[in-house]
């Protein structure tokens, strides 16, 4: 019970990881691969054999893809000068 907790605990912080991707697409694609491993991980735990593996790999995968893909990228903020010129700029929250 313990390694699972630990694992589920490093798949929380590896997902939280897949949101400093720049585009969309490296989003996803962190999210799929981190999701992948944690998934096999879990499932070869869980279940003490490859097939558990394998499915908890293929499930993670399609989880972890969803949520990278559904996660914001960093926030960027702009502003304009007198000469019409685009600056970036601190968000203010």
């Amino acid at each position: 019970m313990k390694k699972f907790a630990t694992l589920t605990l490093i798949a929380g912080l590896g997902l939280g990881l897949a949101a400093c991707g720049e585009t969309r697409n490296e989003r996803t694609l962190s999210g799929a691969l981190i999701g992948a491993g944690t998934g096999a991980a879990i499932g070869g735990l869980a279940t003490g054999k490859a097939g558990g593996a394998l499915v908890g790999g293929v499930v993670g995968a399609g989880a972890g893809a969803v949520v990278g893909s559904n996660t914001r990228g960093p926030r960027r903020c702009y502003a304009t000068n007198r000469y019409g010129e685009r600056y970036r700029v601190p968000c203010r929250y």
